[in-house]
């Protein structure tokens, strides 16, 4: 069975099983009683079938059973994210568009030279919804039995060692970006349009090391690839036996945010209600261990604590962007 169809049936499983305060200009809209009174679209700003898009479709058919109102996804993915971002930020601001982020708002602000919103003034945070860490495969053909093993292999071989993303500039390419730093390593990178590809190629051991989401945990424990570690402060839930990074490289942290935005002259009630309602969903412990068994942690936030949370990430990745010099048009 191909990688995709794999990867297709573990996202169905998914499936079935201070504060940064939004601006209350004087012309923002007065909430509707009882909202939702129309049917709500989520915009996804990454293409359908991954896992932001299955997540966001779960979510959404929660919240379409609570409030009798369709919430129905849509996809505009493209130009690193911000086809998506740009879309909400300038739709109106009655909350019947909201943005369901990827993680990507934040670390956007440093690494794009020119964007056409402000992750901050443009948004009025909701509710943090996953919190996403990423794992380090290895092929099998692989000297690296352990992350030690493995650090020391690139070592000795500066440059010639390949590592994979999905794409400059996304999550995982930063996550392996910074631990090449914080190890003191040199690695050719070599980006792919897209998770599926890079990940067929470290399969047969085409790329030496890749950095997934949980969801691709199945193919390490069936032995197809080897796992070495997870990006986490911690040892994941879903992989115990496994060593976080920060293990052996102190300090190491990556943890990525799936979170729900609407344009910032939403009216408070309104982010108050789809804030509130949200965290109902993720308080499912149904959900809440499905989402555990591929490495999510399922999330819930007030707004405040969301609009805190987008302050911190936008200056961690902000430092990490400019130590290594990654910029994008």
């Amino acid at each position: 069975m191909q990688f995709g169809q794999l990867q297709r049936r573990e996202f169905i499983t998914l499936l079935g099983s201070s504060a940064a305060m939004w601006p209350l200009a004087a012309h923002a809209q007065t909430p509707k009683a009882g909202y939702p009174t129309k049917p709500v679209r989520v915009i996804v700003s990454v293409a359908a079938g991954g896992p932001t898009d299955i997540v966001a479709r779960m979510l959404a058919d929660k919240l379409s059973a609570m409030w009798g109102q369709q919430v129905f996804i849509e996809n505009k993915p493209g130009a690193g994210n911000n086809i998506g971002a740009e879309y909400v930020a300038r739709s109106d601001a009655d909350g019947y568009t909201v943005l369901f982020d990827p993680g990507s708002i934040a670390a956007n602000t440093s690494l794009y030279r020119k964007l056409s919103y402000d992750a901050i003034a443009d948004f009025a945070p909701i509710s943090l919804v996953t919190r996403v860490e990423y794992f380090m495969f290895v092929p099998n053909s692989s000297p690296a039995h352990s992350l030690k093993e493995f650090v020391d292999y690139v070592r000795s071989r500066p440059g010639q060692l390949t590592m994979a993303s999905p794409g400059t500039g996304s999550a995982p390419y930063l996550a392996e970006m910074l631990f090449l730093q914080m190890a003191d390593m040199k690695m050719t990178h070599v980006p792919y349009r897209g998770a599926a590809p890079a990940f067929s190629d470290l399969i047969p051991g085409r790329v030496d090391c890749y950095f997934g989401s949980g969801t691709l945990l199945s193919y390490s424990r069936s032995g197809q690839v080897r796992l070495l570690a997870s990006t986490g402060p911690t040892r994941n839930m879903a992989t115990p036996d496994v060593p976080a990074i920060a293990e052996y490289v102190p300090g190491y942290e990556v943890v990525s945010s799936q979170a729900l935005f609407v344009p910032a002259k939403t009216p408070r009630e309104t982010v108050r209600k789809i804030s509130a309602d949200t965290n109902t969903v993720l308080a499912d412990p149904a959900i809440r261990d499905k989402l555990a068994e591929t490495g999510y942690v399922a999330g819930g936030s007030s707004p405040e604590e969301l609009g805190k949370l987008l302050r911190s990430e936008i200056a961690r990745w902000s430092a990490l962007i400019k130590s290594v010099g990654i910029t994008l048009d």
